[in-house]
């Protein structure tokens, strides 16, 4: 079925890989860090304007200024501590047999998260590329080669510039992917303005789901469950691994931060899951080990000391995560941010890391509890012991 004839449309299309690189980020030193290195080309969204001389230094209240300005956030969304967005510059990427502009920028959570972005617009004017064309270039996009290598290069190159500010650096071998395929015109073959009700399910099934074959009505219902639109001119359509969003304004709409906070969200969760799978089999291992070798109730000292350490630890940043951002007022906003968790499974991701949580505190109890009665057990035997080596020293000095 084609219902896409004369669709025409400008957009892009934005590549998310997101990282955990630490336990926490300190937002303020690294918003004066990316503020103020000189012969960086850095800028803070809604922030950094640099003098018309061309100068990358700024003046204090400039400064200033850029700080209040990067801490205001729409007003339905609540951010305990709002993330920064730093452009970190230009870069391309080769799609066939031509050669794309990039640009590159990273939105940093306090959480320790950094979500890259690479943003690479649409071939040709806007509203000459036709649907069938923008289709095949978001898919080209999506299987580019070059992305990997892209992403390596600049998040070690961040990492790099912010260690200072990050506790407890590593970068996680689990990384969270995610594609935003943005339109902000969506017109017709002779120009006019088109609502986005001229999208159908399967117009955009070979772009969310690289599916060139048609599917059956039920396949697309359950593939693609959740379409949201506000007004005529904006939708939404989210899937588990991209999302189309129409949208008429220009930069990253309350969507787009919506979709990054819940891959962040995500990503935690994935990383604590698995951190904890691999926890389990070695704590059961040292478990074994300190019983064959370690004397007396303080086998258990380190393992306990360790135990602790990470249940509190995942326990605050899963927590600081999924609480870090809320959204109150906006109903539309709301549906979308609640679609895109329920997308992802995260409250399934939840309960597994609860799951290993109790398994590792049940643990640290009957470890905790074994110690104790061991240490009663040597206090009891000592005690035994002088009682019998005070009877033995009356008996000798009676003897004497």
């Amino acid at each position: 079925m084609e219902s896409d004839a004369g669709l025409r449309i400008a957009g892009a299309v934005v590549v998310y890989r997101l990282y955990d690189v630490g336990y926490e980020i300190d937002l303020e030193r690294a918003l004066d860090l990316l503020a103020s290195t000189p012969g960086e080309r850095a800028t803070l969204r809604r922030t950094l304007q640099y003098r018309p001389d061309g100068a990358e230094d700024l003046e204090e209240k400039d400064r200033a200024e850029a700080r209040r300005s990067a801490r205001a956030e729409v007003q339905a969304i609540q951010i305990k501590t709002p993330p920064i967005t730093s452009a970190l510059g230009a870069d391309t990427i080769t799609l066939g047999d031509r050669c794309h502009d990039v640009h590159v920028s990273a939105r940093i959570f306090d959480f320790g998260v950094v979500s890259l972005r690479l943003h690479i617009e649409a071939p040709n004017p806007p509203g000459v590329l036709g649907w069938h064309d923008y289709t095949a270039f978001g898919n080209a996009v999506d299987s580019a080669p070059g992305l990997q290598a892209l992403f390596a290069r600049y998040i070690h190159q961040l990492t790099s510039r912010l260690a200072a500010t990050i506790a407890r650096p590593h970068i996680a071998p689990v990384t969270e992917d995610y594609i935003v395929y943005r339109i902000t015109r969506l017109v017709g073959p002779t120009g006019e303005a088109l609502p986005t009700a001229a999208l159908h399910d399967f117009d955009v099934v070979p772009l969310l789901l690289n599916e060139q074959r048609p599917l059956a009505d039920t396949a697309r219902a359950e593939l693609l469950p959740y379409w949201f639109s506000y007004y005529p001119d904006d939708l939404a359509i989210l899937t588990w691994s991209s999302a189309l969003i129409v949208d008429p304004t220009e930069g990253d709409s309350d969507v787009q931060l919506m979709l990054e906070f819940a891959n962040a969200q995500l990503l935690e969760l994935r990383y604590y899951d698995a951190l904890l799978d691999a926890e389990l089999p070695r704590m059961y291992d040292r478990i074994a080990d300190r019983r064959a070798r370690a004397l007396f109730g303080r086998r258990y000292a380190t393992l306990l000391t360790g135990l602790q350490t990470l249940v509190a630890d995942s326990t605050e940043i899963v927590e600081r995560a999924e609480n870090a951002l809320k959204v109150t007022d906006d109903v539309y906003l709301a549906r979308v941010y609640a679609a895109a968790l329920e997308l992802f499974r995260g409250r399934v991701w939840r309960r597994g890391i609860d799951h290993k949580l109790a398994i590792i505190r049940q643990t640290y109890a009957m470890l905790n509890a074994e110690a104790m009665a061991v240490r009663n057990e040597v206090l009891e035997i000592a005690i035994i012991v002088l009682i019998v080596v005070e009877i033995i020293i009356a008996v000798v000095l009676g003897r004497r």
